[in-house]
């Protein structure tokens, strides 16, 4: 016989009190005391009782659900930011649900489509090339105050943002590189129109010139955050007539496709060319050499726009935090950068 599955009246009798009370144990649990709660647990852990989460949303008019956006699921820069957003949802009422933007099928409507279908209640994206026509959408159908940016984030748009202090990062980088000794210095930025990439390339930019070093156009080279635009980078970099002798990477990923790059053409790192990424991803450690990078407090990113996300669903009002929220980064030294040869 299939045994049936446990009722909020078997977990009432287990734990002889009302099914009121255990209602409220489960739902508003500081409402009742530590000893009914333990009580309460007790009869749920014995009875097997699970919780009917489709019904209590539904008396609650709410989808029990957020909604996370990444650039690219495959880049693992995004893996520990996903941690942080899911480690600060698993003790709430909320599942976490992941949506690739890089799809053709995630376009304006259909994201809107998401809250007015009461698949989701919420929305953190960490995509900052959501389109104009994408916001208005979500602006059109009053959701725009149920969207939060970590990471990434779209200039001027109203939506609080968690991110890193990417400004301070570059610097950082430049600083680094100049105190090592090094004057010639290249860089490999990320994709056309990405508000990573500006701020990185107009801070590099500004502090070069405020240290007075060259500026070259040959030596500022269009990537994409890619193994492969770094990789494809090394050849042009190894073909100058005057090489630099030092690169800031706008991610980790390029810079370790630049550094296997440079060694098919016969250069060292960082006896030839010093390298520098950012982000500190898993692999910048075990690269060859490791990665002297900027490291992100990744995770952490990702818990304070959940943290946020959270607040607004708890109805909390949006002045109650600062619009723009930045996390420190820090400079992580490794191998990978050392005084020029000629220095």
């Amino acid at each position: 016989m299939t045994q049936k599955p446990a009722t909020i009246q078997d977990v009432a009798r287990q734990a002889e009190v009302s099914t009121a009370t255990v209602s409220r144990a489960l739902s508003n649990p500081n409402l009742v005391s530590e000893k009914t709660r333990e009580l309460v647990a007790e009869a749920v852990r014995i009875t097997g009782y699970r919780l009917n989460k489709a019904a209590r949303n539904l008396r609650k008019q709410q989808a029990g659900a957020v909604l996370v956006l990444t650039p690219n699921l495959g880049n693992p820069f995004f893996s520990q930011i996903l941690a942080g957003i899911s480690a600060r949802f698993a003790d709430s009422e909320f599942s976490v649900l992941v949506a690739d933007t890089s799809l053709p099928e995630q376009d304006g409507r259909r994201l809107v489509d998401y809250f007015l279908d009461s698949r989701i209640d919420g929305m953190i994206s960490l995509d900052g090339g959501l389109t104009a026509d994408q916001l208005a959408e979500f602006e059109q159908n009053g959701v725009a105050d149920r969207i939060v940016f970590a990471c990434e984030w779209v200039q001027d748009a109203p939506h609080p943002s968690v991110r890193s202090d990417n400004a301070f990062g570059a610097r950082a980088v430049i600083r680094h590189l100049y105190d090592l000794g090094h004057r010639k210095i290249a860089h490999i930025t990320g994709p056309k129109g990405n508000v990573l990439t500006r701020i990185r390339r107009e801070t590099m930019l500004e502090e070069r010139n405020r240290l007075g070093l060259p500026t070259r156009e040959d030596w500022v080279i269009r990537g994409d955050f890619s193994l492969e635009s770094g990789h494809a980078a090394a050849a042009k970099i190894a073909a100058m007539a005057e090489r630099p002798t030092a690169v800031f990477c706008a991610s980790d990923m390029v810079a370790i496709g630049l550094i296997s790059g440079l060694r098919e053409a016969g250069l060292s790192v960082p006896e030839d060319v010093s390298v520098v990424g950012f982000d500190d991803i898993e692999m910048a450690a075990f690269a060859s050499p490791p990665l002297t990078t900027i490291r992100q407090d990744r995770r952490t990113l990702g818990t304070r726009a959940a943290d946020r996300l959270l607040s607004r669903l708890k109805g909390k009002p949006p002045g109650a935090c600062p619009q723009i929220e930045l996390v420190d980064v820090e400079l992580i030294a490794r191998g990978s950068t050392a005084p020029p040869r000629d220095a």
